[in-house]
């Protein structure tokens, strides 16, 4: 089998987290700037088999989009256009700061480790990246 791809894309940052080939397991991979995103992937991509990519679809409380949306629309329809044959698919991602928060607190980890906004990214991928998977399994 090969891998999934989760990103929660920011503005300035995108944390990414991976499956295991099976596709058990979410892992966060990294953080990377979000000016360099395609090229992190594509080389990703070229590296490990990925079958599909996840993104974080932000919405709000009333199940609307939230404001980060008009930056994720552009950034899909060039992954799209980039790699036509890769599924891409929306996962909602409310909630995922605060459980990422509440995670690094229950982890142990220092305040400053938590201030670490590129570790809230990473761990924000793999909480939608292993909701997903959970949901798969239903």
């Amino acid at each position: 089998m090969s891998r999934i791809l989760a990103i929660d894309y920011g503005r300035k940052r995108t944390g990414i987290a991976v499956s295991d080939p099976l596709q058990i397991i979410a892992s966060g991979l990294t953080t990377v700037p979000t000016h360099q995103l395609m090229d992190f992937l594509l080389n990703y991509i070229k590296q490990e088999q990925v079958e599909c990519i996840i993104i974080g679809h932000p919405k709000q409380l009333n199940n609307e989009d939230s404001e980060n949306m008009k930056n994720i629309i552009p950034f899909i329809n060039r992954l799209k256009k980039i790699l036509p044959d890769m599924p891409v698919q929306l996962v909602d991602e409310r909630f995922t700061s605060v459980l990422a928060h509440q995670t690094m607190l229950v982890g142990g980890l220092k305040k400053k480790d938590r201030q670490n906004k590129a570790l809230v990214d990473e761990i924000s991928a793999t909480i939608i990246l292993q909701s997903y998977l959970e949901s798969r399994r239903i």
